[in-house]
């Protein structure tokens, strides 16, 4: 029998190489991705044995339970000699087991080196709102939350309740405190811990993710009555956003869900990594602030005007739409037109833009 190759080994490769995912799936070499792109390690193919064995070597009894169980398993694991992962096991064809680790970098980036948006950091002085970070799988939302709080941590007193599934970046308490809670580990879902985090006493509630209309809701209440809350959502536009939490409302509710969310919603922060012309990844934002005329947009039932209002309101409000972030990216010779059109949500306006 060939010899199993050893998994801790491998993702310490993995950080090495700067890659942000390792892939093991049955009758396939290893794969990562690095600045987007999948290549396959230098190895022989696996099989799903040789995959259980790396794979079991990483979790406890009772999560092997869990898995077996559910079929799927998702946590994080700090490997001393490697790094931090968020991990997803699941199971393929003729139910072989395959793995999914994202890494997590150790030291929390800066908006600063994330050479984030500068409103950014207005944004997050406010005392209370519901702060949207949305995107796809792999955009990058986390880091921005991530740096995002950590921005907080070095300059305000704060208490910081965190409900994730599972716990990404692990924060050290600078001049705030972090409650850090794991779905599973410490509560029994994101609705159950947000309906207590308020008795609590929170400053700022991160929520790893709302999946549910409870979540939401209890969310969107949060932030109504004093709180800072920031989540994330998969979607890839502001528009698509507000429209995305609307809709999971019953149509006797959404009445009610505008109006609260009319009052709560500070900012909707869409975005997209890029590859970058010369090596590596830019982040591309689509940013919509909150103000009196998309507030009564919101609560009017009218969204679909909101993004004509960020068109508009670009110049003073530090709104922008992710056309507009594209065609000053193209400008500056950051990204390609093609890979701006492939990766764009409007690429008919963007075209136009570009007089294409």
């Amino acid at each position: 029998m060939a010899d199993i190759p050893n998994i801790r080994a491998l993702l310490k490769n993995v950080v090495a190489y700067k890659a942000s995912d390792l892939h093991l799936v049955s009758k396939s070499e290893p794969q990562i991705r690095i600045d987007g792109k999948l290549m396959a390690v230098n190895l022989p193919k696996l099989d799903g044995a040789t995959i259980k064995e790396m794979c079991y070597s990483l979790i406890t009894d009772k999560q092997k339970k869990e898995l077996e169980e559910n079929k799927e398993l998702d946590f994080s694991i700090m490997l001393p000699e490697a790094g931090r992962f968020r991990v997803n096991y699941y199971y393929t064809m003729n139910s072989e087991l395959a793995a999914a680790f994202r890494t997590i970098p150790l030291v929390i980036p800066t908006l600063d080196e994330l050479k984030s948006p500068a409103v950014f950091k207005s944004i997050i002085k406010r005392e209370k709102g519901l702060i949207l970070v949305t995107g796809p799988t792999g955009s990058g939302k986390s880091t921005t939350l991530a740096a995002m709080l950590n921005e907080i941590n070095v300059r305000e007193s704060k208490h910081i309740l965190t409900i994730e599934d599972p716990i990404e970046f692990v924060h050290q308490n600078k001049k705030s405190l972090f409650s850090m809670r794991g779905v599973r580990e410490d509560t029994k879902s994101f609705a159950i811990a947000l309906k207590h985090s308020l008795r609590e006493d929170p400053d700022i509630i991160l929520v790893g993710e709302m999946r549910d209309k409870e979540t939401m809701s209890t969310a969107i209440t949060a932030a109504e009555t004093g709180h800072l809350v920031f989540a994330t959502l998969h979607t890839t536009s502001a528009v698509q956003t507000v429209n995305r939490i609307i809709d999971s409302f019953d149509g006797n509710e959404q009445v009610q869900v505008r109006n609260m969310l009319s009052v709560a919603l500070t900012a909707v922060i869409s975005q997209a990594l890029l590859p970058r012309i010369g090596g590596g990844r830019i982040g591309i934002f689509e940013i919509l602030i909150t103000n009196p005329a998309i507030s009564n947009l919101i609560r009017e039932d009218k969204v679909h005007q909101i993004y004509s209002q960020m068109q508009l309101n670009k110049a003073q409000s530090g709104m922008i739409t992710q056309t507009q972030s594209m065609y000053e990216a193209i400008k500056a010779n950051q990204i390609t037109t093609e890979d701006a059109l492939r990766f764009s949500v409007q690429p008919q306006e963007l075209s136009a833009l570009l007089g294409l």
